[in-house]
């Protein structure tokens, strides 16, 4: 076993990526927040969007989760790691969790990644699983509160011989096991289903119990819903979510939360208890509707200051009948929020081509802000507004850029910003980690991504003090 328990990796990259698009401006003191700097916080890792959080602000240090590929340094290879930003001083640390975690024929995988949570007492809980051929999840606790750098030795908890585990997402609820608080892990593949999954802990990560499926697909297919998490800590966890994978299925998307054991449609109608689960993706509020030129995967989910969710997701156009591999050359993004009685739901953006043939719904991918639901960061080859295609200066390519796209209506229009441009990469799934409601960490991966056991990226991000 080799030892990289703890790296120390070079300070800043500076980078002028941010300029005007076109027709697109920026305001006036966008450089100076952001300091006109582009910060390499680790220069191999990757992560699928279905873990969460993947990214988290915490003691004045960003701390990051990825699965890296070994592509500058063999013995790096799987590796799933954790990335210490000190926000003050710049200095990075970089942690090993895991050792190589590749599956039988040798091959990473970017949704491998942590999922990571700040405990009660200020230690972390990092937790993450193979993509589906394990039937356990693996979890380390901190040593020290506030410290991303030291952790426990490994330990990993089975839920059932015959599990299939992936997709770990943290969330706790201090009011819980008699106000002593719980975590959840919500994850996919109890007793070998595909379906949505959860186990819980109540001393904070030491030791689990296992839950059952909470979103069941009657159908001889094995469907499998797709979900993104949102809790506010206390008592209620918001799940957004599809009937399936939209290769598989012509999805809409979906909504209900967990409240005092139970699950509940959006305006508060009881549905049955958690431990028996949806029998039906449909029993939830039903928020956009698919059909076979309109095919929805959901991207985000967050609270606005008065715990209402607001929700971002992408939806295929052009795949009606075709096999996989032809499809996906026109996605689009949308976003929606709950007023308190209904959810408004508009397309905002075009997102562009998929990033491959075979996974024809894989985009950039959108970000919502988590401290203002007016805001968020998407990931795109095409221009936002008009979809015209974007060819870069650079090397006369097409490739993605982050936007930042900003409303005042509530979401029925949007101004789009760029953040990237002219680059010669990709720069691909955007990440906004809770923080104080006055700063914003916004984080992406940038790189060349062929699929998801072979990609070439580096963890980047700027650090935005202030708000608009």
């Amino acid at each position: 076993m080799k030892t990289k328990m703890r790296r120390t990796l070079a300070l800043l990259f500076p980078l002028i990526l941010i300029a005007p698009f076109q027709s697109l401006s920026l305001p006036p003191d966008y450089l100076t927040k952001t300091a006109n700097t582009i910060i390499t916080f680790n220069t191999d890792g990757a992560w699928s969007w279905f873990e969460d959080e993947r990214a988290i602000v915490d003691n004045g240090k960003l701390v990051i989760g990825s699965v890296a590929a070994g592509v500058h340094d063999e013995s790096r290879k799987g590796d799933i790691e954790v990335v210490s930003y000190d926000i003050a001083s710049g200095k990075k640390t970089l942690s090993e969790l895991h050792d190589r975690l590749l599956d039988r024929r040798g091959a990473y995988d970017d949704h491998n990644s942590p999922a990571l949570i700040v405990r009660p007492d200020g230690r972390l809980l990092a937790v993450y699983s193979m993509h589906g051929p394990e039937n356990r999840f693996y979890y380390r606790i901190s040593t020290s509160p506030h410290d991303p750098t030291r952790w426990q030795p490994e330990k990993t908890f089975t839920p059932s011989e015959s599990s299939r585990i992936t997709y770990s997402n943290l969330h706790y609820l201090s009011k819980e096991n008699k106000g002593k608080g719980r975590i959840y892990n919500f994850y996919r593949g109890l007793n070998d289903s595909f379906k949505p999954s959860y186990a819980y802990s109540d001393d904070w990560g030491q030791t689990w119990i296992s839950g059952n499926i909470f979103i069941d697909v009657p159908a001889s297919f094995r469907h499998r819903p797709y979900v993104k998490y949102a809790s506010n800590d206390i008592d209620t966890i918001h799940i957004f979510y599809t009937e399936g994978h939209p290769r598989n299925f012509d999805n809409s998307a979906y909504h209900i939360f967990y409240r005092d054991g139970k699950l509940h449609r959006s305006d508060g109608t009881a549905i049955r208890n958690l431990t028996e689960g949806l029998k039906d993706p449909s029993e939830g509020a039903l928020i956009f509707k698919g059909d076979p030129n309109n095919v929805a995967w959901v991207s985000d989910i967050h609270l606005d200051a008065s715990g209402r969710p607001y929700v971002a997701y992408s939806v295929q156009k052009d795949s009606a009948g075709l096999p996989p591999g032809r499809g996906g050359e026109d996605h689009r993004y949308r976003y929606a929020r709950w007023t308190g009685k209904e959810w408004i739901d508009y397309e905002i953006a075009y997102a562009g081509s998929r990033l491959y043939a075979g996974e024809d719904d894989y985009t950039g991918n959108i970000a919502l802000d988590t401290a203002d639901p007016n805001t968020v960061y998407i990931s795109t080859n095409a221009d936002p507004a008009s979809g015209k295609p974007l060819i870069s200066r650079s090397d006369n390519q097409r490739h993605y850029e982050i936007f930042k796209g900003v409303t005042g209506d509530g979401g029925k229009s949007w101004n789009w910003t760029a953040v990237t441009s002219n680059s010669a990469v990709d720069n691909i799934r955007p990440v906004v980690p809770r923080w104080d409601g006055k700063h914003t960490a916004l984080i992406w991966l940038r790189g060349k991504y062929i699929t998801y056991t072979n990609y070439d990226l580096d963890v980047v991000g700027t650090i935005i003090s202030g708000r608009r």
